[in-house]
């Protein structure tokens, strides 16, 4: 589910990208989200076996939720694909943002769910195909869960 950009942004501002542009990188420390007004955005991220699309997001979609919300450092990079122009919002101006306009905030919280269901299926299809073993699945469900206790308890 997009986010309605007809809703005027107060306290961001627009950035322009071309074709390959990084907009941010795997492990910096900045807690900006952005949201894309027009264009693409692909999401990569470095493993040991090379680099890999998470993502590929539209208008309407927004990333670099996880360095805003959980304080961390960016888990991926951000490349423009093709031109794109993205709203801005730094941390202040998201925190006013989801005060003044539950909308918003209910509108996001839908596009993370929706993100939460794909994963889910494609870890299951990954199980269902023997391209993963149950076990392995298992180890993974249980990392997950102890690392959800653990951020429950701060």
């Amino acid at each position: 589910m997009p986010i309605a950009l007809e809703r005027r942004f107060n306290h961001e501002h627009v950035r322009e990208f071309n074709d390959g542009e990084l907009i941010f990188k795997e492990g910096d420390e900045d807690r900006d989200l952005f949201i894309i007004q027009e264009g693409a955005v692909e999401i990569r991220k470095t493993t040991p076996q090379g680099e890999i699309v998470l993502a590929e997001l539209l208008r309407g979609d927004f990333f670099g939720d996880m360095a805003l919300l959980q304080n961390i450092p960016r888990f991926a990079s951000a490349y423009s694909k093709g031109k794109s122009k993205v709203l801005v919002l730094h941390p202040g101006g998201f925190l006013l943002k989801i005060r003044r306009d539950p909308t918003f905030a209910f509108e996001m919280l839908q596009q993370l769910s929706s993100r939460v269901k794909v994963s889910s299926e494609k870890f299951l299809e990954a199980v269902n195909s023997g391209k993963m073993s149950t076990e392995m699945a298992q180890d993974i469900l249980n990392t997950s869960s102890v690392a959800m206790l653990r951020d429950d308890s701060k």
